[in-house]
């Protein structure tokens, strides 16, 4: 074992209880006996008392035992609990997933350490995932049709963001070398994993309204840290297609409002326009319109929006002629649908400006009181 690699161990089993009373314990890896305590903590809180508490340890025991089990030997993961297959097993497995890449960001493993790691995790999802082809088609035209849809987007981001975490880890070199042509392709996949998993995220969030503010209370946040996350996040793709991506954060920079939203907003906007610019920049901006306002805008250098496509620029489905009567699913319509409902949750209304080789500006202005030095 190589030193770093070492350190890591002793530092997670430093964290591993041996409280026999802890269900957590007889997790053989101690990474992931910490990383189901957090679902576990989370998971009372989201599902209310929808389920008992104790049947969700057990679940998480039991996949976070298979993952550590398949990691060994892969026909292991088939052997376990069968509380933990359908949806509940599939849903805590994906928040376990979730915790160990939060954990491996701060503190990253060697690189075949989390492939071997995410291949164990996905042989566990195939175990208890159930039999789709027995159900698929009664489920999707019957009532719980919409829920269905959620289930599939979930399924869907979980390994996406496995992609996302993989590709950024390559192309900064943290497992070795790598040349120009690899770092451009590295960018591509990033930049198509991350297209897609904005799509299983609005589907989710179109599903629940569009409109559902996470943080419903306001809460301290610093502005600069939102946009400087937004271009953190999207720089493989400006990289790739050889553009900029500049920030102009306001002089009072800590407020109170709806962090989360106003992220997934940005996300969008700033996603769309790199989608849209052939060449250029996209400037994301938050200027100061009084006390306690401030204008976020995302402008980018494109080649603007037509009149026509004004018209259903916030349909999230639209007609296509190349399929008579039926509608064409447009990640752009449906993004811009669902910051438009955000927007206006907080309270603002989204606007508009597009011209022929000019570009387009997305706006809105927020009442964000100060929430002084955080």
């Amino acid at each position: 074992m190589s030193p770093p690699a070492a350190q890591r161990a002793v530092r997670a089993a430093g964290r591993h209880s041996t409280n026999p009373e802890d269900p957590f314990a007889s997790i053989a890896s101690a990474e992931l006996a910490n990383a189901a305590r957090r679902v576990a903590a989370c998971f009372r809180n989201e599902s209310g008392d929808a389920i008992a508490p104790e049947e969700v340890r057990a679940v998480l025991v039991d996949l976070a035992q298979r993952v550590a089990r398949a990691g060994r030997e892969p026909r292991q993961a088939l052997e376990g609990d069968k509380r933990s297959t359908g949806w509940l097993g599939r849903r805590l497995l994906e928040l376990l997933r979730a915790e160990l890449l939060e954990a491996w960001a701060v503190d990253p493993p060697p690189a075949p350490e989390v492939v071997a790691q995410l291949q164990a995790v996905e042989l566990v999802r195939a175990a208890v995932e159930p039999v789709w082809s027995d159900f698929f088609n009664s489920r999707l035209s019957g009532p719980g049709g919409l829920d269905l849809v959620v289930e599939v987007a979930h399924d869907l981001r979980s390994p996406l963001t496995s992609v996302l975490f993989l590709a950024e880890t390559l192309q900064r070199g943290q497992s070795g070398p790598v040349n120009e042509v690899q770092h451009r392709q590295l960018g591509l996949i990033y930049g198509a994993a991350l297209g897609l998993s904005a799509v299983t995220s609005d589907v989710i969030e179109l599903a629940r309204g569009g409109d559902v503010l996470v943080d419903a209370q306001l809460s301290p946040f610093s502005v600069t840290e939102i946009l400087d996350s937004v271009r953190d996040i999207v720089s493989p793709i400006a990289e790739e297609k050889g553009l900029s991506v500049r920030v102009t954060p306001p002089a009072s920079d800590h407020r109170l409002g709806h962090p989360l939203a106003l992220s997934r907003v940005l996300l969008n906007l700033t996603t769309n326009a790199l989608k849209f610019t052939d060449q250029g920049s996209v400037e994301i901006c938050a200027i100061p319109q009084g006390p306690h306002q401030l204008e976020f805008s995302v402008r980018d250098t494109g080649r603007g929006i037509s009149a026509e496509a004004l018209e259903t620029l916030y349909q999230p489905f639209r007609r296509t002629a190349a399929r008579r009567g039926g509608y064409t699913f447009s990640g752009t319509g449906l993004g811009l649908a669902i910051c438009r409902r955000l927007v206006e949750a907080m309270g603002s209304t989204l606007a508009v400006e597009t011209r022929a080789d000019w570009g387009t500006r997305f706006g809105f202005v927020l009442d964000l009181p100060s929430a002084g030095a955080l």
